[in-house]
């Protein structure tokens, strides 16, 4: 008697593409976290470079591109957005572009601890997503002018940009550390 196998779940045990994959997320994500330990508030919103770009603007963006991503890996661009980005006043940006540029800043009532909590949460649900979804799963990217009309992207590709967004931006927290009080992350 033949039987059909039943279809595949994750187990508890994830493969190795995938436990790699946790794994670059996890160390990336630590290197950011590094390079701001140990500071204050008023040091995460200071800015040391001619950049806008702070320690805590950081933390809170990674956080953002991070839930982004993941809930394009479940639903795809539908949440996203519809922004015609070649039309926008900047002296009066639609909401969404307005959010976006908050997304960037640690505000008054907001916190550093605040947000690395709340990046925990963000980051143990993408590693669920990881351990569980298809990775050759894909939607169609957000109309966005940085990406190629009509273009799709995997799970897998979207955990490897959040992967490499993590890391450029922990390479950015590492100059901005290292000029706000001589840390450095590594060397």
């Amino acid at each position: 008697m033949t039987t059909t196998p039943e279809p595949s779940t994750p187990t508890s045990t994830p493969s190795r593409e995938r436990a790699d994959l946790i794994e670059s997320l996890r160390r990336h994500r630590d290197f950011l976290r590094f390079t701001v330990r140990g500071i204050d508030d008023d040091q995460a919103r200071q800015r040391t470079t001619v950049s806008e770009l702070t320690l805590g603007g950081l933390v809170k963006h990674v956080a953002d591109t991070e839930a982004q991503w993941a809930t394009f890996m479940t639903e795809g661009a539908g949440s996203a957005p519809d922004i015609d980005w070649e039309s926008i006043d900047l002296t009066n940006p639609p909401a969404e572009v307005a959010a976006y540029a908050d997304s960037h800043r640690l505000k008054d009532d907001e916190t550093l601890a605040g947000q690395l909590a709340r990046w925990d949460e963000i980051a143990r649900h993408t590693d669920e997503l990881v351990e569980t979804l298809d990775l050759d799963t894909d939607h169609e990217l957000p109309k966005a002018p940085w990406f190629e009309p009509g273009a799709h992207w995997s799970v897998r590709r979207a955990v490897l940009h959040i992967i490499a967004e993590t890391s450029q931006h922990a390479g950015h927290a590492d100059i901005i550390r290292e000029a706000l009080d001589g840390q450095k992350t590594m060397g």
